[in-house]
C-alpha cells in the first residue's frame, strides 16, 4: 500500500464518522454563542480545545462564570483519555520524527484513535502507512470539526429546538465502539467502564469519565492476563 493509497483509507475509514460528528459540532458552535462568546472567540476555542466533550463542558463552566482554573481543570480532566490514547498508540508511530509525532497529538481524537488503532491491529504493519492513515483520518476529522463548530456559531441559534442534534454524540462513540470489542477483555473493560461512566454522571468536573475509563482499563487488562495465565498453565 502506497502513501496515497494509505492517505485515502483513511479518508474512506473517517466518512462515516465525519456524518456523526457534524451535529455534534453544530452543538458546540451554538453552545458558544448562547454562552456569551464572540465568534472569533468560539472558533479560537475549537482551534485551541479540538475536544468536542471538553469545548461543551468549558462553555457550560464560562456560561455560569467559573474561575479559570475550574475550566481548564475540567478540560484536563476530561481529556486526560487522551493521555491512554496516546500511549496505546505510541508504538505503531515510533519510528515517525518526534516533531512529526507532535502534530499528530494535536489532531488525536476518540474517532481517529479507534478508527487507527482497528486497522492497525487488523495488518497494516508498515510504519509509513500506519502514518499515513492516520493523516487521512484524523486531518479530515480536524476540518470537519471546525466546519461544523463555525456553521453552529453562526446559524446554530435559528435551528429549531425540536432537533435531536445531541442524540448524534452517543451515536458516534457507539459506532466507535461496536468494531473494537472483540473479545472477553474488550467486551469486559466496554460495560464496566460504561457502567462506571454512567453511574459517575452526576460528580463534579466529568470525574465519572475518567472514573469508567480508570475502571474500564482495569477490568479488561486484568481479565486479559488471567485468561493469558489460565493458557499458560500446565494442563
Amino acid at each position: 500500500m502506497s502513501r496515497a493509497d494509505a492517505l485515502r483509507a483513511g479518508g474512506r475509514a473517517s466518512a462515516p464518522v465525519i456524518v456523526g460528528i457534524v451535529p455534534f459540532g453544530l452543538v458546540a458552535g451554538a453552545a458558544a454563542i448562547a454562552a456569551g462568546l464572540s465568534l472569533l472567540q468560539a472558533v479560537g476555542l475549537s482551534v485551541v480545545v479540538f475536544a468536542g466533550a471538553s469545548q461543551l463542558a468549558m462553555i457550560d463552566l464560562l456560561a455560569r462564570e467559573a474561575s479559570l482554573v475550574v475550566v481548564v481543570g475540567t478540560a484536563l480532566v476530561i481529556n486526560a483519555r487522551l493521555v491512554m490514547y496516546s500511549a496505546s498508540i505510541a508504538p505503531d508511530l515510533l519510528e515517525v520524527k518526534l516533531r512529526v509525532r507532535a502534530l499528530l497529538a494535536y489532531v488525536l481524537t476518540d474517532q481517529a484513535y479507534a478508527l487507527s488503532v482497528t486497522r492497525y491491529r487488523e495488518g497494516l504493519k508498515e510504519t509509513d502507512q500506519r502514518l499515513w492513515f492516520y493523516v487521512g483520518t484524523a486531518v479530515p476529522l480536524w476540518v470537519a470539526w471546525q466546519i461544523a463548530t463555525i456553521a453552529g456559531a453562526v446559524v446554530g441559534a435559528q435551528l429549531p429546538s425540536w432537533l435531536p442534534l445531541g442524540f448524534a454524540v452517543p451515536l458516534v462513540f457507539l459506532a466507535l465502539l461496536a468494531p473494537a470489542v472483540q473479545d472477553r477483555p474488550s467486551a469486559a473493560a466496554a460495560i464496566a467502564g460504561g457502567a462506571i461512566a454512567t453511574l459517575g454522571i452526576g460528580l463534579p468536573y466529568n470525574l465519572g469519565l475518567l472514573a469508567g475509563a480508570v475502571v474500564g482499563i482495569a477490568v479488561g487488562t486484568g481479565l486479559a492476563l488471567n485468561e493469558r495465565t489460565s493458557a499458560e498453565a500446565p494442563a
